[in-house]
């Protein structure tokens, strides 16, 4: 590759991240659709090697993907919303315990004063704000409504992810076979083999993360309600949620789950339920979850993770949390080329002339 080759690519590079930087308010729904589609490419290729046709295959997993989309939605929406409307409810009784109990037991375990926290003002606008409200969710859905244009925007991406999920499946195998077309043939080796670590990686990310996920927000779930937490749920799942990132499911459920145990019940034993529920939970991650769905082969040090997921936040927003894992895992793969690379090269090599 000549000198002004290098210069093209490079200049390409830039330009093409810069315009995913002015595109990113967009992305959303494609980036979304794309996951969609690459998490159900290998299911619809399995049933076209039974014999069905790609139509059909790609119909059948696209019905199947919806209705478990629905399915959750019609499920944990009205719950979660219960949850969301219990919390706020109680958000100013909160407020007055951290402020009465929480703040002087802080204080003399640091033996500093913390009397001068004052969080009237704060309880005061949680009020207030609830109030506005009309002590439910439907307040929220009354704001969005009166903003035309974040309603439509709203719509128009419910509405983009499952037509670009559906497009992006039926093509997804024609889109892959015409970008290995156009690779130099020279390069072509070294592309379809690191293409098929990334997809490896991608796969282990994706498919395993995603039931990590859904596993732990379920275990976490349930155990909190075993313990009897009113905020079970919302605290489970938003554990879950967040578990793609090292410990930080556990340390966000953990500590959210026992101020509200400490709060509703007003005792140390279920504190030590809380702590018991979220022992078992990343024991179960350790020993089960981790080594059986994702193993090796994603290869990110955790705090290569939490880089990867704060830099893809402030570069480009809520797109970039999605898209921050996958393309930090992409990076592992070609770094791990580059190393081949270089260990095989004259550089690294080349013996020393000693006298």
């Amino acid at each position: 590759m000549t000198e002004s080759q290098k210069w093209y690519w490079l200049a390409a590079v830039a330009v093409g991240g810069y315009l995913l930087y002015l595109l990113s308010p967009v992305l959303t729904p494609f980036v979304a659709g794309a996951v969609l589609a690459y998490i159900g490419d290998p299911v619809v290729d399995r049933l076209e090697n039974r014999g069905l046709s790609r139509a059909l295959s790609v119909v059948l997993v696209f019905v199947v993907l919806l209705a478990v989309i629905f399915a959750l939605m019609l499920v944990l929406v009205p719950l979660l919303e219960r949850q969301i409307v219990l919390f706020v409810s109680k958000l100013p009784t909160y407020i007055d315990w951290v402020q009465k109990e929480g703040l002087p037991a802080l204080g003399a375990f640091l033996g500093i004063d913390l009397g001068g926290l004052e969080l009237g003002a704060l309880r005061t606008a949680v009020s207030d704000y609830w109030q506005q409200a009309a002590g439910s969710a439907g307040g929220v859905v009354s704001a969005l409504s009166r903003s035309g244009a974040t309603l439509v925007g709203w719509l128009a991406n419910l509405i983009l992810i499952p037509v670009v999920t559906f497009y992006l499946l039926r093509d997804w195998d024609v889109m892959v076979g015409r970008i290995r077309e156009l690779l130099p043939r020279r390069l072509e080796p070294d592309v379809v083999r690191l293409a098929r670590a990334s997809d490896e990686v991608l796969g282990a990310f994706f498919r395993g993360q995603l039931i990590v996920m859904l596993a732990l927000g379920l275990i976490y779930s349930l155990g909190l309600w075993l313990v009897g937490l009113e905020l079970a749920l919302l605290i489970g799942v938003s554990a879950g949620l967040v578990s793609f990132v090292p410990y930080l499911g556990f340390i966000v459920g953990i500590v959210a789950a026992g101020i509200a145990a400490i709060m509703q019940f007003q005792d140390a034993i279920h504190l030590l339920y809380v702590v018991a529920v979220f022992g078992v939970a990343q024991a179960i991650e350790g020993m089960v979850l981790q080594p059986l769905l994702l193993g090796e082969r994603i290869g990110l040090h955790p705090v290569a993770v939490i880089f990867a997921v704060m830099a893809g936040a402030q570069l480009f927003g809520f797109i970039g949390v999605l898209l921050a894992l996958p393309v930090a895992a992409i990076v592992m793969v070609l770094l791990r080329y580059a190393h081949e690379r270089y260990l095989d090269s004259e550089l690294f090599n080349q013996s020393t002339d000693r006298p």
